[in-house]
């Protein structure tokens, strides 16, 4: 169906909803791409995108825009609280022939993607009706105007408008974690990722470029405090490593629930979810941004090679589904690990944590 005529909309304009837009443009379609929220109302902070994440954005000819930004990552250097070491895994023989790891703010991968969607994002257009029909879908919006598509793209995140007006399911679960997030400046010097566990919490400091730092932490929790910065220092004040200087650096800290989304099916008639809207899961592996991509890539692939929508939606979520759910599976696998009593769990990733670490990527390796 490439250079077809196809009516589709694009309904997200994150990472996800950016990145099929140019999957779709490469492959001839022309998508209108909404977003609900204005182009400023996006809490910057930073990201950090395995070797497969760079394999995807290469397929979408991106990888050109994205090189001069942020920092190529060559290693990952687990701790234990004090900053003792525990484990080291090399990315670079991890992800041999695949890609890259590298570390940036979220808002220049953003601005990447939305260069290479190409056409005019329409902001503050909110979905108020899906409603599937033989061949097309029907969508009305918040501003009580409708339109008539052949393929209607859910990439509006967990909290999916879409997913819910198509009856593809209901709103995420808790996935048993609170996340902090912030960009330091004028922090300490940091070369690698590295991570520090400790009583079922962790500290994660990325250098992302020009000297800033991203800095993730959780916790085992279901409820956001009302102070997060206090929370942080309360939680990890007593961490050796990098952590006493980034906390003395940190200033506004975002803070949330992870959540999940697990569905039975991914589509309804021609209406279809991707990214987080179809598979969220908490951010342990890195593996969010990376499987939008991925998304993306297949979708289109999907859409040019099969002779009609429905037969590219069955083929799409097919080659889909297994690399989603290992990562599922994987990420409460690397969970479960984390809540190991540190007494417990250390002397066992001192033995073992390297190979424990790679083998989360094996089936991610591979092709899409």
């Amino acid at each position: 169906m490439g250079g077809s005529p196809l009516r589709i909309l694009v309904v997200g304009a994150g990472i996800a909803g950016l990145a099929v837009a140019r999957a779709l443009r490469l492959a001839g379609f022309r998508p209108d791409v909404t977003e609900k929220l204005p182009p400023t109302e996006r809490a910057d902070t930073g990201l950090y995108l395995p070797g497969n994440a760079a394999r995807a954005l290469r397929r979408l000819d991106l990888d050109g825009p994205l090189r001069p930004l942020g920092e190529v990552i060559h290693r990952q250097r687990f701790l234990d609280a004090s900053g003792a070491p525990l484990c080291e895994v090399d990315l670079d023989a991890l992800w041999v022939g695949v890609g890259e790891c590298r570390a940036l703010p979220r808002a220049e991968l953003h601005r990447v993607l939305l260069t290479g969607a190409g056409g005019a994002v329409r902001h503050g257009a909110e979905v108020s009706a899906v409603e599937p029909r033989p061949h097309g879908v029907t969508v009305g919006f918040t501003d009580g105007t409708c339109a008539e598509y052949d393929l209607v793209i859910g990439a509006d995140g967990p909290h999916s408008a879409v997913r819910t007006l198509a009856a593809l399911g209901g709103p995420p679960r808790p996935a048993g974690q609170v996340v902090y997030r912030a960009i330091v400046r004028d922090g300490p010097r940091v070369t690698d990722w590295t991570a520090l566990l400790g009583q079922r919490a962790g500290f994660l400091v990325v250098p992302i470029g020009a000297g800033r730092l991203h800095c993730y932490a959780d916790e085992a929790g279901t409820t956001v405090p009302t102070d997060p910065l206090a929370r942080l220092h309360e939680l990890f004040g007593d961490y050796g490593g990098p952590v006493p200087e980034v906390l003395a650096a940190l200033h506004g800290v975002h803070a949330e629930i992870t959540e999940e989304v697990e569905l039975g099916r991914w589509f309804h008639g021609r209406v279809l979810l991707v990214g987080d809207a179809a598979h969220a899961t908490a951010p342990t592996l890195s593996q969010g941004a990376a499987m939008a991509l991925e998304d993306a890539v297949v979708l289109a692939e999907s859409l040019k090679a099969a002779s009609d929508v429905d037969a590219a939606l069955v083929a799409y979520e097919s080659r889909r589904r297994p690399r989603t759910r290992w990562v599922r599976d994987r990420t409460r696998d690397r969970n479960r690990t984390r809540d190991v009593s540190p007494a417990l769990r250390d002397p066992l990733l001192r033995g073992r944590g390297g190979r424990i670490f790679q083998e989360h990527y094996r089936l991610l390796v591979g092709p899409l």
